[in-house]
């Protein structure tokens, strides 16, 4: 059977098996379209099925999390935890609360994340996990009890060796602390088997912002090879979490402008941009107060609100999707190009539709992959991981310099795989086949499990 084939054939077997999971699909075809050209190259990924193997998790757990609100009622939420790939070391990846969860967005994210750890150059394998429960409107007591609920079942799931969980969407320290803690009650151990910790109990400096850094410190390195930088570009932003809100930040220390920026409400178009007053008001609304957008325009009079927008229609040079997947359409990719992005840099996992990516492609917009970009992360989970065990704390000079090293290192594994390939400048073939090839390697060396 010729590659092409024998991808088209594999996709298809993942679709008829389960036909429900649109954004596994779309994950796994991003993937499957990318690698050809190692396949081709080196039969033995094909022989040793590799890639059947690859497309399945390891393991996948599904469970009830009852729990009480603050009248004394039940609610009854789905749990999840999917253990995609160990070959290059423990399960690692994040837990997600929000509506939105299901099967299909854990085993999306969870592949995903396989291909992101690798990248890390940490020996971490994929995973990911979460509920449909949402944070929101929902008491710290509320909270608190479901967490302590979710992690009854868990436990038995995870370990410092087995499965280090971290936090995503909805799943901030406070989250994050309520696991922690229940976790060492039931288990009576003291052990990193979460990061995203506090720092007073194990948690690393600069976890909370390191997404939103890497991000930047990826663009950058893209930027310098057209001998360029973030300096004096204008930039715009989708979403105001964790990632966002850090991406904005280390876009100002870099010396970038960042002009507009988005949340479930809508778009603040900020002509004159963001300051260090500026960013203080937005952390405080968005961290503390969990508050809207609204309230920026009615504080800084310099900038105009757009409800029900998304950023994408404000000019820029550099673009950051920092949502959720597919926030940014076709048509908000052409919108982009007419007002002349130069560079579209993902702080979300998959934000940006098939459709979008080939546009940017084919305009040569400078375009990366979330698997690339927003992996400080989980490279920053992994230096915690690493301070946990040998019980020390490193400062944030130390583990922002480590990040800055990992992105720097995961860019060039992109520019150097995408250039063996003859694709120079395409960092979504680059990325996938540098991710692919380490796991594929310790799989096939473990034998067939």
């Amino acid at each position: 059977m010729q590659t092409k084939e024998y991808l088209q054939a594999l996709m298809q077997n993942i679709i008829k098996k389960d036909p429900a999971e649109k954004l596994f699909h779309q994950a796994a075809s991003e993937v499957l379209t990318s690698l050809e050209p190692i396949l081709e190259a080196d039969p033995k990924y094909i022989k040793y099925a590799v890639l059947d193997r690859m497309v399945e998790p390891e393991r996948v757990i599904y469970f009830r999390v009852p729990w009480n609100d603050d009248k004394g009622l039940t609610h009854v939420n789905r749990g999840f935890r999917i253990q995609f790939n160990s070959a290059i070391g423990p399960f690692k990846g994040g837990i997600r609360f929000h509506e939105s969860v299901t099967l299909s967005s854990l085993k999306f994210l969870a592949f995903e994340q396989t291909f992101k750890n690798s990248l890390t150059g940490l020996p971490l394998g994929g995973a990911k996990g979460g509920s449909d429960f949402d944070p929101r409107g929902k008491s710290e007591g509320e909270v608190m009890r479901f967490c302590q609920a979710f992690m009854d079942e868990l436990y038995r799931h995870i370990g410092e060796r087995t499965d280090v969980p971290a936090g995503d969407l909805g799943v901030g320290a406070r989250e994050i602390g309520f696991m922690f803690g229940h976790y060492k009650k039931i288990t009576n151990k003291f052990v990193g088997v979460f990061t995203g910790k506090g720092p007073s109990f194990g948690g690393s400096l600069i976890r909370p912002e390191a997404t939103g850094y890497g991000v930047v410190f990826f663009a950058e390195e893209m930027l310098k090879c057209k001998s360029e930088g973030i300096r004096g570009k204008t930039c715009i932003i989708s979403g105001t979490g964790n990632v966002g809100i850090h991406t904005a930040e280390k876009i100002l220390q870099m010396g970038g402008k960042v002009v507009g920026f988005n949340d479930y409400d809508g778009a603040v178009y900020d002509k004159e941009g963001l300051d260090q007053e500026k960013l203080a008001f937005l952390k405080d609304l968005v961290f503390v107060r969990r508050g809207s957008l609204k309230e920026y325009v009615k504080k800084f009079k310099s900038a105009e609100f757009h409800p029900g927008k998304k950023s994408w229609f404000i000019p820029c040079y550099a673009a950051f999707p920092t949502a959720c997947e597919n926030e940014l359409t076709l048509e908000d990719a052409k919108t982009l190009v007419n007002n002349g992005v130069k560079i579209v840099c993902e702080g979300a996992n998959m934000p940006c539709t098939p459709e979008a990516v080939d546009l940017f492609q084919s305009k040569g917009v400078l375009y990366a992959p979330g698997k690339a970009a927003n992996a400080g992360g989980v490279a920053v989970s992994g230096l915690e991981m690493t301070q946990n065990t040998i019980r020390l704390s490193w400062s944030r000079e130390e583990v922002e310099t480590q990040l800055k090293k990992i992105m720097r290192n995961i860019h060039s594994a992109c520019v150097e795989e995408a250039c063996l390939y003859n694709k120079p400048g395409d960092y979504l073939l680059g990325a996938n086949i540098a991710g692919f090839k380490k796991v594929a390697d310790a799989m096939i060396a473990q034998g067939v499990i």
